[in-house]
């Protein structure tokens, strides 16, 4: 009896299933909260380690620039992604909204060119006009007629994407006035390109509105409790339609400054940009299951995103398998947020 008893006291003393996971969780936790951070720096020198060229001045002035196009995109996707939700149209809607600007201000602009100021504001309005747009029936459709965020996103995607090109029946869109490319690119304040001060301008702004205001913070908790937001008796559907149509508005300012970077209208501009953006949010930290990221997350995953697609370019690693490490390096990112998230 004695011996029995001492197996049921030592077994008794080993740790429970439950108990391994917690302590699994937590270690994968730190883990996290420490390699997210300093990822992009980790890659980088990693790059640099076999392609020294990554590390030079010029390529990481690149690097900067290149970074600042797509962290307005991912603090569009991150807004949605805070209530649980994903936009999928991201990259037809930067397309689409490329190619109607473009048009727009090819439309007003003179033929001597003497229109400019008058056409690039047209073709920033209509831009802009065009995302609300977009942001409004993706918000209704998933607010009031409660259709899956997957599915209403899909939709508009396609939508956006056949808009898009038959608007351009395919091709570029060129003649958009030289005052539209110089202030929306070409132009240098104080040695520092306008698409860095217009990251920086965004960055401020969803800072601003996710940490001090009561609409940036009903965000965090439609996605982490839905329910809560109902028993507080908040707008839950006006809030969740006011994020799909933030982001878009974002998502439209990302695509008028790419617009002006390649001095077309381009129906192939948005590109892989929806993945990417997703891809950007979830390796800074941003959880699919909503509730949790912000700045930082938004900032730090446009970094490490810019930095695999320029060390595997410069290390001539082919498109394919670009693609490949992408999609394998978002299921890794999902993979350890899912765990880590345990020890929440």
């Amino acid at each position: 009896m004695d011996q029995v008893g001492g197996i049921q006291s030592a077994a008794a003393d080993l740790p429970t299933t439950a108990e391994r996971r917690q302590a699994l969780a937590h270690i994968v936790s730190l883990v996290y909260r420490v390699l997210v951070p300093a990822s992009p720096v980790i890659l980088a020198l990693g790059f640099g380690l076999y392609v020294p060229a990554v590390l030079s001045l010029e390529n990481i002035i690149n690097i900067v620039q290149q970074t600042a196009f797509l962290f307005v995109l991912t603090c569009a996707q991150t807004i949605v992604l805070l209530t649980r939700g994903l936009d999928l149209s991201l990259g037809p809607s930067v397309s689409m909204i490329s190619v109607a600007s473009a048009l727009t201000m090819t439309a007003v602009v003179g033929s001597d060119g003497s229109n400019g100021i008058i056409a690039a504001l047209a073709g920033t309005a209509s831009g802009l006009l065009i995302g609300l747009l977009v942001g409004l029936f993706n918000g209704i459709a998933v607010a009031w007629l409660r259709v899956n965020p997957f599915v209403t996103t899909l939709a508009s995607m396609n939508i956006c994407l056949g808009i898009g090109t038959s608007l351009s029946d395919g091709h570029p869109v060129f003649g958009i006035p030289e005052e539209f490319n110089v202030a929306g690119y070409r132009l240098h304040v104080l040695g520092i390109p306008m698409s860095v001060i217009y990251a920086v301008a965004v960055g401020i702004a969803l800072h601003l509105l996710l940490q001090h205001t009561i609409v940036g913070r009903s965000f965090y908790v439609l996605g982490s409790n839905p329910r809560a937001a109902i028993v507080a008796g908040w707008p839950r559907r006006r809030l969740l339609a006011l994020a799909y149509v933030l982001s878009a508005l974002l998502t439209a300012v990302g695509a008028l400054i790419l617009t002006a970077r390649a001095a077309s209208g381009a129906p192939n501009l948005g590109g892989g940009l929806s993945l990417q953006t997703i891809a950007a949010a979830v390796i800074g930290g941003v959880s699919l299951t909503g509730g949790r990221g912000g700045l930082s997350s938004a900032l730090i995953g446009s970094f490490f995103i810019t930095i695999l697609s320029n060390g595997m370019n410069l290390a001539e690693i082919g498109g394919y398998t670009q693609m490949l490490v992408m999609g394998a390096i978002v299921i890794f990112a999902v993979a350890l947020d899912r765990v880590a998230r345990v020890d929440v």
